[in-house]
């Protein structure tokens, strides 16, 4: 729908902008620029650091202009017809040394060992904008310097400049409202209540939308500055979302992650997992050589011995492997070729949840029907059995936009207490193992024994059903299946979305997770899955597995069961880039490239598929996933080389039809949603 537009002029420049737009976003409609602090494109307007002043005027009738009286601030002025402004004259320069010279008398100027030097948006406003030197000589004030809000974040109240941001992501983003300001004047400081630690799940946004360097990283003080530091871009995989992100590195080390914009994923937002989650790439457990069992001890070896070893043990049905979430869908697709046509086993799984859908079943591998930026404009959304905030962190942050900017109806069905329950309209708070006595009851079935089994009230539940409708989100996440009644669950829930209309997400959880299904490594019902397999392996059925990137004592919910079956299975090969708990019972571990370190394509939750492009060298003989499994083909029956990870690709494109017709080039910018 095209909105309303008005004739503004900029700098004696015409032009049409949407009535109602605030000025500092369309002089950028020009490429000028307007200075700022407060201001931030993504919360309300608020007009705290006036750095954004520019004159304003009125066209009248015999064409001249009636100007204000006084500068007004850009960044909270609504565009309206005739509006004259002025970005660059004599006025708005006077007035923006002045604004900068009251933000800089109690300012330390510490930029020589600010963490902040270099890319800090008050040093570049003071050399553009800024008085050449400061008639400012009392003293100056002094704050804690580098107080530790949390294990992530460190305040310098010295440099606050009072702007306000911190403060309002925690409120009008994140919604934890954790930081609120204390005290009235020069005083003014952010803060958290009662001086507790800064626990929001979404911390490390605050520090890269302070203009000053107020709040920095504490994992990345001191470590390096802007200058020395190389970045590109890649995408997260510490759960599903699929988060765009830059990778900074110095001399082959990451240094830190900060927020790369995708307007369809995370927009410019990440979560507290995944900002200061990937320094496990730079642990001295990495692997770097292949190692081989020797009695109790492993010894390092070549590839080629190692190899030969594998292909010794694997073959027939009384092989397995398992798959883990980081791997890519290249590394996937070669993986599940090596095995199902060289060693004639079918016994592969990525799944690791206690309960499983069978392939075939309504929902398996295609559930994600609503894309992540869709959740902006939904009138109601409704979220069952899942935390957002812990399991699907930009999910939650999408659906409380939608109830924050448009009053979204949000309806939460949960055991225990989550974060969406704090804007909810409504909350259905089932007994735990309920699950699917209230999913059935929601499409009609036996409201007033429902309410009795789930401890809901019935008017709650009848509520909840009127509103769902078509078009209304209903999420819920593979978490389910850890529950006894998930699999009950997920088909009433999938059956009510059929018969309101609407959309039914049961969405993954691991990095590749949706990938894995979309490539369809579980074929059939005859395989041994996950947890079978585990069971063969524990009473001595099978004679050799391989874990592709996992831990099964991380993924796994039966600990027990897990060692059992790595002590057990007679040849065990580990495949990963970390030494896992699981490395101490390998036959023999391969080294395996990180997923920043490797070309490789992911597909996320809302089955968005994205390419990493390699950020850092592997360490030592690591080699990526796919080139392990080509390597090991070539081994077990020579044909024709794999030379890229794009060939691969091309590959599986051709012979998967949710990937027909996709190239690696149609994958750059936001990434290529499957229909």
């Amino acid at each position: 729908i095209a909105s309303e537009t008005v004739t503004i002029t900029i700098n004696d420049v015409e032009i049409a902008v949407p009535k109602g737009e605030l000025i500092v976003e369309s002089v950028k409609r020009l490429g000028l620029e307007i200075p700022i602090f407060c201001y931030h494109p993504r919360m309300k307007p608020v007009g705290m650091c006036r750095m954004c002043l520019v004159e304003v005027g009125f066209k009248q009738p015999d064409g001249s202009v009636r100007k204000m009286p006084k500068p007004q601030a850009g960044c909270t002025l609504p565009a309206s017809d005739g509006m004259v402004i002025f970005t660059d004259s004599e006025l708005v320069h006077r007035d923006r040394k002045g604004v900068l010279e009251f933000l800089l008398i109690n300012h330390p100027l510490d930029c020589p060992i600010c963490d902040r030097g270099g890319e800090c948006p008050l040093q570049n406003n003071t050399i553009f904008y800024g008085p050449s030197t400061s008639r400012f000589i009392e003293l100056k004030r002094h704050a804690h310097k580098a107080f530790p809000l949390s294990k992530h974040v460190t305040l310098d109240l010295e440099r606050c400049i009072q702007c306000g941001r911190c403060v309002r992501f925690t409120e009008e983003i994140s919604g934890d409202s954790e930081l609120a300001f204390r005290f009235r004047g020069s005083d003014m400081q952010p803060s958290t209540f009662e001086l507790r630690d800064f626990t929001s799940k979404f911390s490390g946004n605050v520090i890269e939308i302070c203009p000053v360097g107020a709040l920095t990283n504490r994992e990345y003080r001191f470590r390096a500055r802007p200058w020395d530091l190389e970045t590109k871009g890649s995408v997260c995989t510490e759960c599903s979302n699929g988060c765009n992100v830059w990778f900074d590195y110095r001399v082959g080390k990451l240094v830190r992650v900060n927020g790369r914009t995708n307007e369809a994923v995370n927009e410019e937002w990440t979560c507290d997992r995944g900002k200061f989650g990937s320094d496990w790439m730079n642990d001295a457990k990495r692997l770097t050589k292949p190692l081989l069992r020797a009695g109790d001890r492993l010894e390092e070896t070549d590839w080629p011995k190692a190899y030969a070893e594998i292909l010794r043990a694997f073959g027939g049905s009384r092989s397995g492997l398992l798959v883990g979430p980081r791997l890519s869908l290249e590394a996937m697709w070669l993986t599940r070729e090596l095995f199902v046509d060289h060693f004639g086993s079918k016994n592969i799984d990525s799944r690791w949840t206690r309960h499983l859908l069978a392939p075939g079943e309504a929902g398996y591998g295609a559930s994600a029907k609503t894309a992540i930026a869709a959740y902006d404009t939904k009138p109601t959304i409704f979220v069952f059995g899942t935390s957002l905030a812990d399991e699907q962190p930009i999910l939650f942050l999408r659906v409380r936009k939608a109830w924050f900017l448009n009053a979204a109806k949000v309806i939460v069905a949960s055991d225990q207490e989550t974060d969406v329950d704090s804007f909810a309209h409504l909350v259905l708070r089932y007994k735990p193992g309920t699950e699917a006595v209230l999913a059935r009851a929601l499409a009609g079935e036996d409201v007033e024994g429902a309410a009795t089994e789930t401890g809901v009230p019935a008017d709650r539940i009848r509520e909840a059903a009127s509103l769902l409708g078509a078009g209304v989100p209903i999420v819920t996440s593979v978490s389910l299946f850890e529950r006894e009644t998930g699999v009950e669950a997920h088909a009433a829930l999938s059956k009510l979305a059929q018969a309101k209309g609407a959309e039914f997400n049961c969405y993954a959880s691991g990095a590749n997770e949706q990938g894995a299904l979309e490539l369809g490594l579980v074929e059939d019902g005859q395989s041994l899955d996950t947890y079978a397999m585990l069971q063969a392996a524990a009473k001595g059925e099978l004679d050799a597995l391989w874990l592709a990137g996992c831990d099964p004592f991380s993924l796994c919910a039966d600990r027990g069961l897990v060692q059992a079956a790595l002590e057990n299975v007679p040849f065990l090969v580990v495949q990963d880039s970390l030494q896992t708990e699981s490395f101490g019972y390998a036959s023999v571990v391969l080294p395996m490239a990180a997923p920043a370190e490797q070309d490789g394509s992911y597909v996320n939750m809302e089955r968005r598929v994205q390419r990493i492009l390699p950020v850092l060298n592997a360490p030592g003989e690591a080699k990526p996933g796919w080139k392990i499994a080509a390597e090991a083909l070539m081994r077990s029956a020579p044909t024709r080389p794999v030379f890229s990870a794009e060939e691969v690709f091309a590959k599986l494109s051709a012979s998967k039809a949710a990937f027909v017709g996709l190239s690696y080039n149609d994958l750059a910018g936001e990434g290529v949603l499957l229909g």
